[in-house]
C-alpha cells in the first residue's frame, strides 16, 4: 500500500474513532499530538479521566490482531508520559487506550490497553 493511501486510511480511522468516543461521552482534547518520542492519535477526557488513544485501522478484521503490540504501546506510553502534565490536572486518572477499526465492524475500544500487555 502506498504511503499516501495508508495516511488517508489512518486519518479516516482517527475520525471514526473520535466520533465513536464522542458517542461514549468523551471530549476530544487533542488530535495527532507529536512529541519527541512519538505521536498520540487522540487525547480524550471523560470526567476525571484522561486517555491517550492509539488508533489502528486495517483493511480486514483479521489484520487487526497484528496491529498492536508491546513495542507500539511502549511508544505511546513514552509519548503519553511527556504529554501527561499538559493534559492532566492533579487527581485525574490517566490511561492508554486503543481503538481498532476495520470496514464493516464497529470500532473496538480496548480500555487501559497498556496494563494488558
Amino acid at each position: 500500500m502506498s504511503r499516501e493511501r495508508a495516511e488517508k486510511r489512518g486519518r479516516r480511522g482517527e475520525a471514526i474513532a473520535a466520533w465513536y468516543l464522542r458517542l461514549k461521552g468523551y471530549r476530544i482534547l487533542g488530535k495527532r499530538v507529536r512529541t519527541p518520542r512519538g505521536e498520540i492519535d487522540l487525547v480524550v477526557k471523560r470526567g476525571r479521566l484522561i486517555a491517550f488513544v492509539e488508533v489502528k485501522t486495517r483493511e480486514t478484521a483479521e489484520e487487526l490482531a497484528l496491529a498492536i503490540d508491546e513495542y507500539r504501546l511502549g511508544r505511546v506510553a513514552a509519548a503519553a508520559e511527556i504529554l501527561a502534565p499538559r493534559y492532566a490536572k492533579s487527581g485525574e486518572d490517566i490511561r492508554i487506550d486503543v481503538i481498532l477499526i476495520a470496514p464493516g465492524r464497529w470500532p473496538k475500544h480496548i480500555e487501559n490497553a497498556w496494563v494488558g500487555m
